[in-house]
């Protein structure tokens, strides 16, 4: 099993949250972020930011260990 880091943990709790609001535009055409930031408002885009962020983050993270828990590297070397 992976231990993660804060930082992992965070990029994983806004990208849950970006799925889930993705999943709304895509079944009800409802924006959540933009429903209670505002269409386009400078938070809003902060936040869709962060989500695209933590998607590279989460990406780069499991291709640097190549699909392998960290435990299970160190254990190679």
């Amino acid at each position: 099993m992976t231990r993660l880091n804060r930082l992992d943990w965070a990029a994983l709790v806004v990208l849950i949250i970006g799925g889930l609001n993705w999943g709304l535009v895509g079944l009800f055409s409802f924006d959540l972020v933009a429903a209670i930031f505002g269409p386009m408002s400078a938070l809003s885009r902060i936040i869709y930011i962060l989500v695209g962020a933590s998607a590279v983050w989460i990406a780069i993270d499991r291709f640097r260990w190549g699909g392998r828990s960290a435990e299970t590297v160190h254990r190679a070397r």
